[in-house]
């Protein structure tokens, strides 16, 4: 029974044994039975078959209506469209790019540094308001400065002022009278 690679990090696993990755290239080329595969990926026929065995099950390579082996290019499709979404309420697209940002600049709930281009800065501020503060929860600016002071630990080159700045500014926080709030998320279907 094929089942689709739930991630993109499953699908690395796949490829990352070699004797699928030769198999899977040979049905890429045109190999369409277990022959043309070990021959064309200069496998044995045993690991053939349990390179194939694997592809199969995680629904990389199929069998098409004629019987040949056929690249599944609808699955790679439909994780391409999986790792690509519209960010709700900002109509941003956020991609695997997305995690690839957050793990440069934040490791371990901390703020490694900011990124210099505005458009991952904005990105990276947007995670530390969505992991910091509850929407719609009034926070005194002790409490601010103490959450973000912690994300700043391991950094030398910022500090918790600037990203309530930062944060203040793009709107992420709200400010009045000593008191921050971050405002509400907007509804996901578009409606209040």
């Amino acid at each position: 029974m094929a089942t689709e690679p739930e991630s993109a990090e499953q699908l690395v696993r796949l490829f990352a044994e070699e004797s699928r990755a030769r198999a899977f290239a040979a049905v890429a080329l045109g190999a369409g039975t277990t022959e043309q595969v070990a021959r064309t990926a200069a496998l044995s026929p045993r690991e053939t078959a349990a390179a194939l065995r694997r592809l199969r099950e995680q629904g990389a390579v199929t069998t098409g209506d004629d019987g040949d082996l056929r690249v599944a290019y609808e699955v790679f499709r439909a994780r391409a469209r999986a790792d690509t979404r519209t960010e709700p309420g900002t109509g941003e697209r956020v991609t695997g790019q997305t995690d690839m940002v957050l793990r440069a600049f934040v490791r371990d709930g901390r703020l490694v540094r900011l990124p210099a281009r505005w458009t991952r800065k904005k990105l990276v501020l947007r995670h530390i308001a969505e992991q910091t503060f509850e929407p719609g929860v009034e926070y005194p600016e002790r409490a601010v400065d103490a959450k973000l002071r912690a994300w700043c630990e391991d950094s030398g080159e910022i500090d918790h002022v600037t990203l309530r700045r930062y944060l203040v500014d793009l709107h992420h926080l709200h400010r009045g009278d000593g008191v921050y709030r971050r405002p509400p998320a907007p509804p996901r279907d578009g409606t209040a």
